[in-house]
């Protein structure tokens, strides 16, 4: 299993420190949720801060954009070392030429589904992603309350991939702590984004060993 820790739950007035910690733990990729008020009602984080992440940052930075016209920014992304990006299919009108746009960049490309977004909606594009994200929350905020649903969702999804025989890693996030982390990789999912049960955590590092023994 691959834990990204989220760090829209992260101190934000001490992010170099948050990256240290991330960096020194067992933690596999970094999470970065990047939003524009336009799609989902919050704005995060941007280039600027990004690139500033990337200097002290020891491991791959996966991009989950929550934006609309995605597919503007992908050299951006590129140029400032982002390896994984995801996008919505909610936002894409041509999402086949968006995610080859990513790969064509040298990136993992992902695309995200939203709680209310059905897993047959992923039917045609599938075999082109590298990454099939499902939000188990609606996306925009951390701590918010887990989409019990989401389950189903990761089965039907690691059902439809085995089946073609496609090798797309299955991510979730949104409201995950160690028992629902436990939960989601039995029913498929490869990927974990936790935020607020790490970052919130007495002991964040012992946190993500914690999710990292499931």
């Amino acid at each position: 299993m691959i834990l990204a820790p989220s760090l829209l739950s992260a101190d934000f007035l001490h992010l170099e420190r948050e990256i240290e910690m991330l960096n020194a733990s067992e933690a596999d990729w970094i999470h970065v949720d990047v939003m524009d008020g336009v799609f989902v009602p919050n704005i995060s984080i941007g280039f600027p801060v990004i690139r500033a992440l990337t200097k002290i940052a020891v491991k791959p930075l996966d991009a989950h954009l929550m934006i609309v016209n995605p597919e503007k920014f992908i050299p951006q992304f590129r140029d400032i070392g982002v390896q994984s990006l995801s996008v919505h299919y909610e936002t894409c009108t041509h999402l086949h030429r968006t995610l080859m746009q990513i790969k064509e960049a040298g990136m993992k490309a992902g695309v995200v589904l939203n709680p209310h977004s059905p897993i047959k909606l992923l039917t045609d594009i599938l075999v082109e992603a590298d990454i099939a994200l499902i939000m188990s929350v609606n996306p925009g905020f951390g701590g918010q309350k887990f989409i019990s649903g989401s389950y189903e969702k990761v089965q039907q999804l690691r059902k439809m991939i085995d089946e073609r025989g496609l090798h797309t890693l299955i991510e979730v996030d949104g409201g995950m702590n160690i028992e629902r982390s436990k939960q989601m990789t039995e029913a498929g999912a490869d990927i974990i984004v936790a935020g607020d049960s790490i970052f919130s955590a007495q002991n964040p590092l012992e946190m993500i060993r914690l999710i990292k023994k499931i």
